[in-house]
């Protein structure tokens, strides 16, 4: 679907007694597609044991520490301890809760689906306790090598009696899990300099990458698109419920774990092709903690933006010419004085209500944010915006441990966000001045509620079962006090009026909106081990709903944007809009009128088996069933998908039995439903119209005064009524649902294979490399080219004109399409199939993602901690995803990519989120007992750029109808006479960003209080990450802004905190 930006007319699984492999041996050769997204679980590794006592009597024990997934909030442990009858490991948490399982034969343990928290493990020996390891910090998802017997004992291990008491003894290298992923812990979060967010967190791992600017901190986690991720908070799914870009986190002090996911996700979980931003929330124990923290980042501590320039480029020809030929060189926005400061005050609270029992865990954060923005020279109001946000979040934990066999959470998120701002006089030269005053930013409302239940029910050594239910409010209010229309491209009125400056009024915004979303979810989980196999099942529902969504325009209700344009030349052939006459300049009013409500449902369900083959080698094989359904406001269906199955399979080899070498593989197919935005300009009722003038004068506030129809073809364009016209039919007209889409419409799915290795360097040292292979089988986005859908018709024998052809129809890029078009007599239905061919296209959807991880760590001993990341990728095709970066079309699902075969010709290329070259380098040392240093490094390669102009190959003329062939201006993949594909116009430079930190910890405040000076980007390394790719403005005529970046790196700043942990 063509942008808004373009403004020129342009039932519950009962578990199974057999192995659940067999089950996919039966169904996988049916699968069509599938989308889940998570991690394999966390089996154990064991010494060399037997099959047939692994088989017999070890396969309870060792296979219960099944927890590993994206979504998972559990932990697991595992390990040896001597053989003797009646011996048994009793792991007992910080809150009291106590779990024991048997020592089997061949002298292993385990214990599975614990709460992430800090255990002591005890082995136990004719009801005595024989040995004890204190401290034992599980990671969410992972299982915990905790190992009993003086082979085991460190150095540093004391030996009281028959009790031994260590600290913690992690292995480095986690044989028990197949997927790709890293952990960040609280402890972590406060000596490392990251940016308090879960995006900057995720940003540590190998192939994660910030996606554009234009879609706020998203990020691209192996070349999938910026939608295409999935956020968790205690197991709910948190991801943004209108669009799924980006998603709703905790305050930064009540996250206890973060796992990040880059690939590999088990079937248990789906909903992400891209990466899992998953965080664990703090809970209380049985000792009482409280403490608080001050940061702030001083206004004088930050640096500025740099200013921005037109770019001076030279002509290609003397065929071209600049927009406003006066302005390459000169400024563009002034960013002097741009600077952001802000105060962050937190605290908590935790600690038992009844003793072992029942615990509490409360935090709060409100953060101020204030700052200075200068508009551009182009903008419709010229001033200097003071801006002020305010983001308090509250958080609450609950578990109540009602037995050692029952466990009950709950959790509360609310999370607010309030913007405005106001605006103070500023000019450029050349622009008329005009004071600001009385023009405001938009005030903006975001209210974001969670509520989450878990019930954990261990109903024997081999049986477990959860069930977590959620619900979430969002609430999104954003408006513009100005009754002023906005104005577009203020730099093209007509300088005989304006005297060759610029009319503005104080209008800033375009569109308005107060939506609300709501969703809520179930999930059961069951787990059986049954022999060397560990046997699971569930369900996976979410439901989401959303009311008033979408955009109204400010002020009036309409928007003016002014053009210019050789007066003998048409305005637009395909809307049948005639020349503008005169000197060329004319004028459009546009109408954006989206706000509706949707609503879709998700349902799945899983079957896995973890089968330990031997003592070394572990298979998990499963397969998921996913089913998207999505209503329009009238609560019809326009998208449903049917069965999608999804097999998936991960292995891990214990290469020498003592988890030194683990070699690892997973391969898995991974469906993505559509969220609910796609409704908006699609199957509920919209409106985008234009209609075109000239005239004769601008009043004050910028407002055409003598305003003259230009004459419209109805026959040729989409005419609403008189001179208004739309290029996508979007005339506020209820659309037709069962044509909205193809009724054989596939998922978005990926396949995905990874293959690596990780390898122990002596005791203190971990190294390893990943191979991964990502390729998209099919994507969903919309056409509407529907004079193809004619020209078919008439060759199957069909008057076009008795048929309602839709504007624009979803559909699978590359497939063939089979649609059901109403007969305009009221008769029935026509049928229509229509394939890549009928439509033009000559290629296929594609986006393939090719990359080598290569990593070195050392984990933190106390003293240090440090871990260096190289990767080497490739992301290319012709289409990025859901969404559109080059020009930042965040329409999912509908962006202008594929509404046409031009605008297809040369888009094969490198990808929007290709990186060639990452390094990550995070780390911190305690360099004496009171003092920490710390830093965080990304040196990262640019991204390609684009080049969108009007069709001039082969000696097409841009002037002729073929220059614009479908009417979207400056929107093809040619520039100056040749084909132009991504990266073709080159790439942005690399980037190096340098973050640092120094905390103080006094001895005399037992190291409790604690100050922190952290300073990011400390060589203020200020370089755009985004250019502008649009060449054109018309016809010839070079867009002054082509070339010039639009997202840069943040400049240097500063933070200091003062903190108290008691």
């Amino acid at each position: 679907m063509q942008p808004l930006s373009s403004i020129r007319c342009q039932r519950t699984v009962i578990f199974v007694t057999a192995p659940i492999w067999r089950a996919i041996e039966m169904t996988i050769h049916s699968a069509r597609h599938r989308r889940p997204f998570f991690c394999s679980t966390s089996p154990v590794r064991y010494g060399r044991i037997s099959m047939l006592a692994l088989a017999l009597s070890g396969a309870v024990g060792m296979l219960a520490t099944g927890t590993a997934a994206a979504q998972s909030t559990t932990a697991g442990i595992y390990g040896s301890a001597p053989a003797s009858a009646g011996a048994t490991v009793t792991a007992q948490s910080d809150n009291g809760f106590t779990r024991t399982a048997p020592v089997d034969a061949s002298g292993r343990y385990a214990i599975g689906n614990l709460p992430v928290g800090t255990y002591t493990v005890t082995l136990q020996r004719e009801g005595q306790a024989a040995e004890t390891r204190k401290n034992i910090a599980l990671r969410v998802g992972a299982g915990t090598d905790v190992s009993f017997g003086s082979s085991h004992a460190s150095s540093g291990t004391a030996t009281l009696g028959t009790i031994t008491v260590t600290g913690n003894n992690i292995s480095p290298v986690d044989v028990s899990a197949t997927a790709s992923r890293t952990v960040i812990t609280a402890e972590q979060l406060q000596r490392l300099p990251l940016a308090r967010s879960g995006e900057a967190i995720a940003l540590l791992s190998p192939g994660a990458v910030q996606g554009s600017g234009y879609f706020g901190n998203a990020i691209s986690f192996g070349g999938a698109g910026v939608t295409e991720n999935a956020y968790y908070l205690n197991g709910y799914l948190s991801s943004n419920p209108l669009t799924n870009i980006g998603g709703v986190t905790l305050p930064y002090g009540a996250i206890d774990q973060q796992e990040t996911y880059t690939g590999g996700y088990s079937a248990r979980y789906g909903r992400s092709a891209g990466g899992v931003l998953s965080q664990v929330g703090k809970r209380g124990t049985n000792e009482w903690h409280f403490g608080g923290q001050m940061l702030w980042r001083p206004k004088s501590l930050s640096s500025d933006y740099k200013d921005v320039f037109y770019p001076d480029t030279p002509l290609p020809s003397s065929d071209y010419s600049y927009s406003k030929p006066k302005l390459p060189g000169t400024l563009y926005r002034s960013r002097k004085g741009d600077k952001a400061w802000n105060t962050v005050f937190s605290a908590y609270v935790g600690g038992p209500l009844i003793e072992d029992k029942l615990f509490v865990f409360l935090a709060a954060e409100q953060e101020r944010k204030d700052g200075v923005s200068t508009a551009s020279r182009g903008a419709s109001v010229i001033g200097r915006d003071t801006y002020r946000v305010d983001k308090p979040k509250v958080y609450a934990k609950v578990d109540w441990n009602i037995n050692d066999s029952n466990i009950l959470e709950f959790t509360g998120v609310k999370n607010n966000d309030r913007e405005s701002g106001a605006y103070s006089d500023f000019s450029y030269p050349g622009v008329i001045a005009r004071s600001a005053s009385g023009a405001f930013a938009d005030t903006v409302k975001v209210d974001d509620r969670y509520y989450i239940g878990k019930y954990t029910s261990y109903i024997t050594d081999a049986l477990t079962f959860s069930a977590t239910y959620g619900k979430s409010q969002q609430s999104d209010y954003r408006n513009n006090p100005s009754l002023a229309p906005y104005l577009y491209n203020a730099n093209r009125e007509d300088p005989a009026i304006t005297g060759g400056g610029e009319i503005h009024n104080n209008q800033t915004s375009t569109q308005s909106r107060d939506g609300e979303n709501r969703t809520h979810g179930l999930r059961l989980d069951l787990e059986y081990v049954l022999g060397s196999h560990t046997l699971a099942s569930g369900v996976d529902n979410m439901y989401f709903n959303a009311n008033n969504e979408g955009a109204l325009t400010t002020g009036p209700g309409y928007t003016w944007s002014y053009d210019n344009l050789d007066p003998n030349v048409p305005i637009s052939d395909t809307l049948g809009v005639g020349p503008a006459g005169g000197n060329g300049y004319y004028v459009y009013r546009g109408v954006f009128k989206t706000a509706t409500s949707m609503s879709v449902r998700q349902k799945a369900y899983f079957l896995e088996d973890k089968w330990q083959i031997n003592d070394r080698l572990l298979l998990i094989l499963g397969v998921r069933n996913d089913k998207f359904t999505n209503f329009n406001d009238a609560g019809k269906v326009y998208v449903e998908s049917g069965d999608q199955w999804a097999p998936r399979l991960g292995i891990s080899w214990d290469a020498f039995g003592d988890s030194s070498l683990k070699v690892y593989g997973n391969v898995g197919r991974y469906y993505l439903a559509l969220p609910n935005s796609v409704a908006i300009r699609g199957a509920s009722p919209s409106t985008k119209t234009s209609e075109y003038f000239t005239y004769t004068g601008i009043d004050a506030q910028g407002n055409p005064t003598g305003l003259t129809p230009i004459p419209v073809d109805p026959s040729v364009g989409v005419s609403c009524s008189g001179n208004v016209v739309s290029s996508d039919r979007e005339c506020g007209q209820q659309p037709d649902v069962a044509s909205v889409a193809a009724h054989n419409l596939k998922s978005m799915y990926q396949d995905e294979f990874m293959v690596g290795f990780d390898k122990t360097l002596g005791s203190d040292w971990v190294t390893g490399a990943k191979f991964t292979y990502r390729n998209l089988g099919t994507t969903i986005d919309d056409v509407c080219d529907s004079d193809k859908m004619r020209t078919k018709l008439t060759a199957i024998g069909v008057d076009p004109s008795t048929v309602d052809v839709p504007g624009c129809v979803i559909f699978n890029p590359g497939e063939t399409n089979s649609f059901s078009l109403a007969n305009l007599d009221g008769s029935g239905r026509t049928a229509l199939s229509m394939s890549s061919a009928d439509w033009g296209f000559d290629k296929k959807a594609k986006r393939k993602y090719l990359a080598l991880d290569l990593f070195l760590q050392h984990p933190f001993d106390g003293t240090w901690e440090g871990r260096i990341d190289y990767t080497v990728s490739r992301n290319f095709g012709n289409t990025e995803g859901q969404v559109k970066s080059d020009i930042g079309q965040a329409d999912v699902s509908k962006t202008q990519d594929w509404d046409a075969a031009a605008l297809m010709w040369y888009s094969g290329g490198y990808l929007a989120n290709d990186r060639r070259h990452q390094i990550k380098l995070y780390g911190s040392y305690q360099i004496a007992p009171e003092w920490l240093i710390a830093g965080n490094i990304r040196v990262l390669s640019g991204t390609p750029k684009s080049c969108l102009g009007y069709v001039s190959i082969n000696g097409i003329s841009e002037n002729s109808a073929a220059g614009d062939p479908v009417g979207y201006g400056s929107s093809y993949h040619t520039c100056n006479g040749q084909p132009s594909r991504p990266g073709d116009a080159g790439r942005l430079p690399w980037t190096k960003i340098v973050d640092l930190g120094l905390t103080y910890r006094p001895e005399f405040a037992d190291k409790k209080l604690a100050f922190t000076l952290q300073g990011f980007n400390i060589f203020n390394e200020r370089k755009p990450l985004q250019v502008d790719s649009i060449w054109e403005d018309n016809h010839y005529k070079l867009s002054n802004t082509y070339g010039m970046g639009v997202n840069f790196t943040q400049p240097r700043y500063t933070v200091l905190s003062v903190s108290y942990d008691y």
